[in-house]
């Protein structure tokens, strides 16, 4: 099958300020896509985008709020032309358990990792399908296959990201248009901070990720994993029978995931997801 060629296709990131988005935002632009640059924190978009230079612009986003969504796809056509591409990678990660977890922080979470890519797909896909043309990627995590404690919410997330991505595909066969997951393994960003890698699946940069995103793009893939070791791993869990799960969680460590949780290097970062909380409300008011 040939590639699809990225130069000169246009592409919304969400959560392009930081980590694998801002990644995925720099190798698009290397391969001579025009790029919007989308995050809540607007000054860390913009300074993506200035970066990368005439081929990106930014605008501010919080990927809940479907006005602003239809906004910054709106700049996107007006200043680019038609959307090729959206990555919908928005997505937060505070750790804890379950049963500490106040119900602002719950509904913040299903906001941004769900409804936000929920939101998305929704305002793209109504420009894409009357074109017959587009794709769409859509950030899981390992968690959007595996289980994991300590961040169960966050999990419940990703494993809806995936199941929303599978079932809208099979909605859209013969359209011309493309869906992809992402699951990337434990990354090196200040999401994960404090995680402990987990046994036979290395830790991973944003620039890896952005890469498998991009060969992902070209090549169609329908699941884009980063290491490729996350794919066997997810394959394997959905063959075992539950009896046999806990042994892959013991062999693999994450059943310790929760305990061995760092929270002291999270500090900044779990504050800042508390912020976006209060933000929200603020907006909405």
């Amino acid at each position: 099958m040939s590639q699809v060629v990225l130069s000169g296709k246009v592409a919304v990131v969400t959560g392009g300020g930081r980590g694998i988005g801002r990644a995925t935002c720099e190798a698009l632009a290397r391969e001579g896509v025009r790029v919007v640059v989308a995050d809540l924190d607007g000054a860390a978009a913009a300074a993506v985008a200035t970066a990368i230079g005439k081929n990106a612009i930014s605008r501010s986003l919080d990927v809940s709020n479907r006005e602003q969504f239809r906004s910054v796809l709106d700049a996107a056509e007006q200043h680019f032309g038609p959307l090729d591409i959206l990555v919908n990678n928005a997505g937060i990660m505070p750790v804890g358990y379950f049963i500490d977890e106040t119900d602002e922080m719950t509904d913040r979470l299903v906001d941004v990792n769900y409804r936000g890519t929920l939101i998305g797909m929704k305002e793209a896909l109504r420009r894409m399908k009357p074109r017959g043309a587009g794709h769409i990627v859509n950030l899981a995590s390992t968690g959007g296959w595996l289980p994991a404690p300590g961040v169960a919410t966050y999990v419940g997330t990703k494993h809806a990201i995936v199941g929303l991505t599978d079932s809208v595909r099979l909605e859209l066969t013969g359209s011309g248009i493309n869906l992809s997951s992402v699951g990337p393994g434990i990354v090196k960003t200040e999401l994960a901070a404090g995680l402990q890698e987990m046994r036979g699946m290395r830790g991973v940069t944003p620039e890896e990720v952005a890469d498998a995103i991009i060969e992902g793009l070209k090549r169609k893939r329908h699941a884009i994993f980063s290491p490729g070791v996350v794919g066997i791993a997810a394959h394997v869990y959905g063959a075992l029978p539950y009896t046999l799960r806990s042994l892959l969680f013991r062999v693999t460590k994450i059943d310790r995931l929760g305990p061995q949780i760092d929270q002291g290097t999270r500090k900044d970062y779990e504050a800042r997801v508390v912020a976006s909380i209060s933000r929200a409300t603020d907006a909405e008011s």
